[in-house]
C-alpha cells in the first residue's frame, strides 16, 4: 500500500497569507462587471473544458493573481501528491485506515487496483441486471430500492437524472425514510407478484433500511407471497445477516468505498437495472474520463481542482458561509441533496487530520433547487438578499423531449439568471422604470431603492452536450474530485463521517423509553417531549 505523503494545512502557508491580504484589500473591490469591460477575452481564459463537462468560471469574484495563488496553495498543500496517493491506494482515510478507492470501481478491467474483485462484482451485477429487465421472463415491473445516504441518493439521483434511457417497462422507487409515510404511499400502488425489493445496507444492521425491509417484507407476506429470496435482494457484506433475512442473491462491496462514494458498484443496482449493461458502463466510462482528467490535466486546466480551490477563496477569504446549485434540468431535481451528502458530510469536520481544532471554517452549506422552479422560491435572496451566495447554474443543449419552445425557453432563464446576478440594476436605472404593481401612495425614489439589485453576485454555469449517463458520469466523478481538493487544503479527512453516530446511538437508548416511558437521567427538554410524543 502506498504512503501517505507529508502535507502542509493551508493556512501555514505563504500563498494562504498572500490570499488573506489581497482578499482584505483589492479582492474585496473586485468587480466584475469592470473586471468584463477591461479583459474582453476574460471568457475564454477562465472558461475550462473537461471530459463532457464544459465550465464558465468567469462570473466568479476571482482575478488572475487569485488563480495564481490558490494554484501556488494547492501546490503548498501537497494537492496532488495527496491525490497520486489515494489513486495508487493509500489509507488516506487515517481515522479508519482505509484506503478510499471508489475510483477503482470504474476503472477499466485491468487498469485499476483491486480489479479482479471489482469486475467479478460488477459482473454479475450487470448480468442480474439484465435478467431483471427480460420483464417477460422475470415478471418484474417495479423496482424498490431501500437504503439510506449513500445507499439511496446517488440512486435515486442517476435514475431520476437518466429517466430518458431508462427501461420502458421497469418504475423505480426510493425508500429511505424510517417514517412509514414513505413506504406505506409506494406499496399501496404495487403488486407484490411484480415488485423486486434491493435492500442495500453494507452491514445489513442500518436502523432505518432494516425497520423498512422488515416492513416491505411483512407487506409481501400479507399479499399472500412465500417467494421471499425471489423478490428480495441485497447489496451487502454481512451475508449471513441477509440469508437470515430471507435473502439468497446479494451483491458485496468493500470497505475501502465509502458510502457516498458507492454508486459505481453494487450499491449502483437500480442504475444498472434501469440502464442495462451498455449504459451502466457508459456511466462507469464518464467517471472513469473525469478520473483522468484530475490525475492528468495541468491544474490551471484541471476543473476539480479549480472549483475546489474557489471553494476554499469563497469560504475562507470571502467569508460566504453557503453555495447553490441550480440544475436548469428537471432530471437531475434530486443533484442538490446528493450534493448535500458528498459535500457536507465530507468535508464538514472542524479537527484537521492530526485531530487539531481548524482556526478557520470548512464545508458551505450546499443547497438548491431545479431551474425554473427556483426563480420563484429562493432567488429573490440571491439577486437582493444580505448575503453573497455563489451559484451553480447547471446547463445542457439538447433537450429528450420533443415539446416544442419548452427548452429554449429553460436556457434563455439560465443565461438571463446568471447575467442578472452578475449586471444588478442602479437606483437611476430602476428610477427610469415605472413598475405597474408599485404602491401610488410610495415615493418613486424609495420604490426605486426596492428595486434595486447589487450584482456583482458570482456564479459559474455548466454546460452539457446532453444528459446522457457518460455525462453524468463525469459530472458527479467533477463533484467528488472538486470535494477531494478543498478537503486537502484544509487538511481534514474527507472520508469518515463520526458526526452520525451520536445521534443513532441515543436514538437506541431512547426507543424502548419511548414504550416504556422511563424518563429517569434524562435532560429536562428531552424528557418533556418524550412525554408529549408517547
Amino acid at each position: 500500500m502506498s504512503v501517505i505523503p507529508d502535507t502542509v494545512r493551508g493556512d501555514r502557508t505563504e500563498a494562504w497569507a498572500a490570499l488573506r491580504a489581497y482578499a482584505e484589500g483589492d479582492g474585496r473591490r473586485l468587480d466584475l462587471r469592470q473586471s468584463f469591460a477591461a479583459d474582453p477575452d476574460r471568457f475564454d481564459r477562465m472558461a475550462v473544458q473537461a471530459p463532457a463537462v464544459f465550465a464558465d468560471l468567469s462570473k466568479n469574484l476571482w482575478d488572475g493573481f487569485v488563480r495564481s495563488q490558490l494554484l501556488c496553495l494547492a501546490a503548498e498543500c501537497g494537492v496532488f501528491k495527496r491525490r497520486d496517493a489515494m489513486f495508487a491506494g493509500a489509507a488516506v482515510n487515517v481515522t479508519e485506515g482505509r484506503s478510499v478507492l471508489h475510483t477503482a470501481l470504474r476503472a477499466p478491467r485491468g487498469q485499476g487496483p483491486y480489479s479482479d474483485e471489482v469486475h467479478a462484482v460488477l459482473d454479475r451485477v450487470l448480468a442480474y441486471a439484465e435478467q431483471v429487465r427480460d420483464v417477460e421472463r422475470s415478471g418484474i415491473r417495479d423496482v424498490v430500492n431501500i437504503g439510506i445516504g449513500g445507499s439511496d441518493l446517488g440512486p435515486q439521483m442517476a435514475v431520476a437524472a437518466l429517466d430518458a434511457h431508462a427501461h420502458p417497462q421497469l418504475r423505480f422507487h426510493f425508500v429511505s425514510n424510517v417514517d412509514g409515510h414513505d413506504l406505506a404511499p409506494v406499496l399501496r400502488h404495487l403488486d407484490a407478484a411484480t415488485t423486486l425489493f434491493i435492500v442495500a445496507s453494507k452491514t445489513f444492521t442500518t436502523q432505518e433500511t432494516l425497520a423498512n425491509a422488515e416492513a416491505a417484507k411483512a407487506w409481501f407476506l400479507a399479499q399472500g407471497r412465500t417467494d421471499v429470496a425471489r423478490h428480495f435482494v441485497g447489496v451487502t457484506t454481512n451475508v449471513a445477516a441477509a440469508e437470515a433475512f430471507g435473502i439468497r442473491t446479494t451483491f458485496g462491496f468493500w470497505d475501502w468505498v465509502g458510502g457516498r462514494y458507492s454508486m459505481w458498484g453494487a450499491i449502483g443496482l437500480p442504475i444498472a437495472i434501469a440502464l442495462g449493461a451498455e449504459g451502466f458502463n457508459a456511466f462507469l466510462r464518464g467517471a472513469y474520463e473525469m478520473d483522468q482528467h484530475f490525475l492528468h490535466a495541468a491544474p490551471e486546466v484541471n476543473l476539480p481542482v479549480q472549483l475546489g480551490l474557489l471553494d476554499v477563496w469563497y469560504r475562507n477569504f470571502l467569508g460566504c458561509t453557503s453555495r447553490s446549485v441550480a440544475p436548469y434540468h428537471q432530471g437531475l431535481r434530486r443533484l442538490p441533496a446528493y450534493l448535500q451528502q458528498l459535500e457536507m458530510e465530507s468535508n464538514g469536520k472542524s479537527v484537521d487530520t492530526d485531530g487539531q481544532p481548524l482556526p478557520f471554517a470548512t464545508s458551505p452549506v450546499v443547497w438548491g433547487e431545479p431551474g425554473t422552479n427556483g426563480q420563484h422560491a429562493y432567488f429573490q435572496m440571491l439577486h437582493q438578499g444580505s448575503d453573497v451566495i455563489p451559484v451553480e447554474f447547471i446547463a445542457v443543449k439538447e433537450p429528450t423531449h420533443g415539446l416544442a419552445g419548452l427548452h429554449h425557453k429553460l436556457l434563455a432563464n439560465c443565461l438571463a439568471q446568471s447575467q442578472a446576478l452578475m449586471l444588478g440594476k442602479t437606483a437611476e436605472a430602476a428610477a427610469r422604470e415605472h413598475p405597474p404593481t408599485a404602491s401610488p401612495d410610495m415615493a418613486p425614489g424609495v420604490i426605486a431603492r426596492h428595486r434595486t439589485f447589487a450584482g456583482n453576485r458570482p456564479s459559474t454555469t455548466f454546460v452539457l452536450e446532453r444528459l446522457d449517463p457518460l455525462t453524468l458520469g463525469a459530472l458527479i466523478a467533477m463533484y467528488e474530485h472538486r470535494v477531494f481538493t478543498s478537503a486537502a487544503v484544509w487538511g481534514i479527512n474527507a472520508y469518515d463521517q463520526w458526526g452520525v453516530e451520536l445521534g443513532k446511538a441515543l436514538c437506541n437508548q431512547l426507543l424502548p423509553r419511548l414504550q416504556s416511558g422511563d424518563t429517569a437521567g434524562l435532560d429536562g427538554s428531552t424528557a418533556g417531549l418524550l412525554n408529549r410524543l408517547r
